[in-house]
């Protein structure tokens, strides 16, 4: 694939280094396989849902930015 732009390439392809993944963890909550993040407050925040069954995606208690008791 080529890409004609005049934008930088850090632009297009962001340089993902290690500064902010060391706060990210997979874990499992209530059967649910999720990437979670600690915020500031040393709260688990849901990045992103990793499971395979779409139930999973369309419960309302689970969804990504929301912080787990």
């Amino acid at each position: 694939m080529i890409l004609y732009t005049m934008m930088p390439q850090e632009l297009i392809y962001p340089d993902t280094t290690q500064a902010e993944l060391p706060k990210q963890k997979m874990m499992q909550y209530n059967g649910i396989s999720m990437l979670v993040e600690e915020n500031e407050y040393n709260q688990q925040q849901i990045v992103r849902i990793l499971s395979t069954d779409p139930q999973h995606y369309l419960d309302k208690k689970y969804y990504p930015g929301q912080i787990l008791s």
